[in-house]
């Protein structure tokens, strides 16, 4: 029972990450494309924001994976 609560943990938590991730590209979006900051958009730094979601949303669940199989490797 306590492997399943371990995998099911590990899946929530993957799947906030990446979820996570897509906020903030969606948020870097809002921010080209609207007056979230200021009046007619700002293309430049949403566009950072969309990148850094997306770098998010793509890398974060990989090294999550990554530590987890480590610590799997070490009997955590």
């Amino acid at each position: 029972m306590d492997e399943d609560r371990k995998a099911r943990n590990r899946l929530l938590a993957y799947t906030a990450v990446r979820a996570g991730g897509l906020a903030v590209f969606f948020l870097g979006i809002a921010i080209m494309y609207t007056g979230l900051l200021r009046a007619g958009g700002w293309p430049q730094i949403g566009a950072i924001v969309a990148i850094m979601g997306v770098i998010d949303a793509l890398f974060a669940p990989r090294l999550l994976k990554k530590a987890w199989d480590e610590q799997d490797r070490q009997g955590r």
